[in-house]
């Protein structure tokens, strides 16, 4: 899958391991097998693959993800326009 990933550290997508109820909507819903079922849970397994869609945000019904739709490739970009270096979210 490391063809899909965008740029690196930029994507706005977090996750509260602790929030999650093991329910895998996110894991099925996510076309870019970003989350992954392990030990009960979902892990963030491929953040950088994430294209920032908002699949899992809006499936997720404990609110353990959050991700500012289509804003991480722009961020990343302005940022190295800005000359801002490491990760921006």
């Amino acid at each position: 899958m490391s063809e899909l990933t965008y740029l690196e550290d930029v994507v706005s997508l977090a996750y509260d391991r602790n929030r999650c109820i093991g329910c895998g909507m996110c894991v099925t819903v996510c076309p870019h097998q970003v989350f992954a079922l392990q030990r009960g849970r979902a892990d963030m397994v491929a953040r950088n693959h994430c294209m920032e869609c908002g699949a899992c945000m809006r499936n997720c019904p404990a609110g353990a993800i959050t991700v500012e739709a289509g804003e991480g490739c722009v961020r990343g970009v302005i940022n190295e326009l800005l000359g801002i270096e490491g990760p921006c979210c």
